[in-house]
């Protein structure tokens, strides 16, 4: 769903509630299309969150808020420039147009104060995030739009800032009787209610489109007429003289589906219903998971791709070769050729296209018909037999190495995929592609560019104290593993691809309910985050060995035990040292 304008409207009158008065404490961008602005005030802290994305553009105060880039943007220099230090003095809305203005007192070059707006508009893919001055002209954006991406309305920096073209719909912030949107919706009698209203409201998402319009259908008549208008009025009432009822909507499984402003009934048993505290916590949590694989497939896609080439190609190399092997395992019935024809020497006689010879090995020696090259004498034929199986032992010899390091080699592409599918950050990702570059798999940089500080291990406290680390990678993995105590408790998803998740123990034996959460800990960082049941071996980090030759995170382990649990996105942020 999009943030629509009703919802955008009373996240407005939140955050000016809330947060008026305080101060722009750090800015950073986090990606091309996002802006955090920590503010402070009041003995509280917020990082507001700003999206111009294309798929999921919003604003809100966040938990969650992405890793920052070594080197700031430009955009992100500039609104540090004008809005570090500066105090939030008003939050508003035009209408129920899907755009918000957070005007900042704030002082310039010459000690005097200015306002400073920062406004973001939400219009899908052209959504964006702009700078004003306190005339109203555009200081930059974070997306600039010249005469070649629109001819309608220019957005640059110097230019005087305009409102995107106005849509010919009702605003009930400004039109609050229900009659004048009745009168509004007879023009599309043609089409179903609810399209009809998304015709006619303006600021309205699809979701509250079908609410309005539940169960009532053209040609209205005197019930359904007064329940149409009912709810328009309930609506209205809403929106102007109250601060609504944030609502969560997911479906039975748990997987998020919808959010709004008000009681949904539209769904009945098919989905759940979550009441929040604030507007915030509830986008906060309804876009993370989703945002969150997003940014990790836009920043990984090129590695993706890369290695599902190396899995692809491995695989293919891997039938092709078992193909071979079958081909060896009648490596003894050439063996047997040659000595039958050794063993009739005196008997046999060259030109022959195939020799028909009794066969010892056989228990009624039966006869066989063994194939022969004319062009040769029996014991050369015999001789080209003999040649033939030696070489289809070496074939077996060296097929099945091939084939062990073949499956090895798949198993450790595909503990890669899995890591990307959890890059949270660039550096995380510059780690794996140090890692492939290591092994070979991605070219050496000719550069000598200066080495980033390695990233620490994933770091949790469990309710009964004990600090949990999880790798973030296979390198991190070998060194979190291998440099952990040798009475730290180990624990790995069995048999799926996972992080190495290490409780340090300080020599003590940890509580059941700090085991179980750790388990719970090295199914989330896994390919079975998203299932349930997931089997979690642990074992003390004395009994993990590390194979020689083998991959980053290649371990092998014994006296485990097994857990079986289920992930919990909410034990994983509750435990998380921040």
């Amino acid at each position: 769903m999009a943030l629509d304008g009703m919802l955008l409207h009373l996240l407005a009158k939140e955050i000016k509630r809330d947060w008026i008065g305080s101060r722009v404490e750090k800015i950073h961008q986090p990606s091309r299309s996002e802006l955090t602005v920590s503010l402070r005030g009041f003995g509280k802290a917020g990082k507001l969150l700003l999206s111009a994305s294309g798929n999921s553009p919003r604003i809100h105060f966040t938990r969650f808020a992405p890793e920052n880039p070594q080197s700031p943007p430009m955009f992100c220099m500039l609104a540090r420039k004008h809005l570090t230090g500066a105090k939030l003095i008003d939050v508003r809305t035009l209408g129920l147009e899907r755009i918000m203005m957070l005007d900042f007192e704030a002082t310039n070059e010459l000690m005097d104060t200015v306002k400073i707006t920062l406004c973001i508009e939400i219009m899908a893919r052209h959504s964006n995030i702009i700078i004003l001055d306190s005339d109203e002209y555009i200081i930059d954006c974070i997306k600039r739009v010249d005469e070649s991406v629109s001819s309608v309305r220019l957005v640059l920096p110097a230019l005087k800032y305009t409102l995107p073209p106005a849509q010919d719909k009702i605003d009930i912030t400004e039109s609050k009787d229900p009659k004048v949107i009745m009168d509004r919706l007879c023009e599309y009698d043609d089409l179903p209610l609810s399209k009809a209203l998304s015709k006619v409201l303006l600021g309205s998402s699809a979701l509250i489109c079908r609410e309005i319009a539940r169960g009532i259908d053209y040609p209205l008549t005197d019930t359904t007429r007064e329940l149409l208008k009912s709810r328009l009025d309930n609506f209205i009432h809403v929106v102007n003289n109250t601060d609504g009822s944030p609502t969560f909507i997911s479906d039975i499984s748990g997987k998020p589906l919808d959010f709004c402003f008000t009681d949904i009934v539209q769904y009945d048993d098919a989905a759940i219903i979550k009441k929040y505290p604030d507007f915030s916590s509830l986008l906060d949590d309804f876009y993370f998971e989703r945002v969150n694989i997003d940014r990790s497939k836009n920043r990984a896609t090129e590695l993706i791709k890369l290695v599902k080439n190396l899995i692809e190609r491995t695989t293919k190399k891997l039938n092709s070769q078992k193909i071979e092997l079958e081909k060896c395992a009648d490596r003894e019935h050439l063996r047997i050729c040659g000595e039958l024809i050794n063993a009739n020497l005196y008997r046999l006689q060259g030109g022959e296209v195939f020799y028909e010879l009794e066969n010892f090995y056989s228990q009624d020696n039966a006869p066989i018909k063994i194939k022969a090259d004319p062009l040769l004498s029996p014991a050369q034929n015999a001789q080209k037999y003999f040649k033939e199986y030696k070489k289809a032992c070496n074939a077996k010899i060296m097929l099945t190495e091939q084939i062990k390091n073949g499956v090895t080699d798949l198993e450790y592409f595909e503990s890669v995929l899995d890591e990307l599918s959890r890059v949270g950050s660039d550096r995380e990702l510059e780690e794996i592609k140090d890692e492939l570059r290591t092994q070979g798999y991605i070219k050496s940089k000719q550069s000598k560019a200066k080495k980033v500080k390695e990233l620490s291990p994933h770091k949790y406290v469990s309710d009964d104290g004990f600090t949990i680390l999880v790798g973030r990678n296979n390198v991190q993995n070998d060194k979190l593993t291998f440099g952990s105590a040798k009475s730290d408790v180990w624990l790995h998803t069995k048999d799926i691809h996972g992080a190495h998740v290490i409780i340090n123990t300080n020599g003590t034996q940890p509580p059941d309910a700090t085991l179980v959460q750790a388990a719970m800990l090295a199914a989330f960082h896994s390919s079975a985050k998203n299932s349930s049941g997931v089997p979690v071996d642990y074992t003390l980090v004395k009994f993990v060995k590390k194979p020689s030759g083998s991959k980053p995170g290649g371990v092998i382990y014994t006296n485990q035990k097994t857990l079986y649990v289920t992930p919990d996105k909410e034990l994983e942020l509750a435990l998380k040292v921040k």
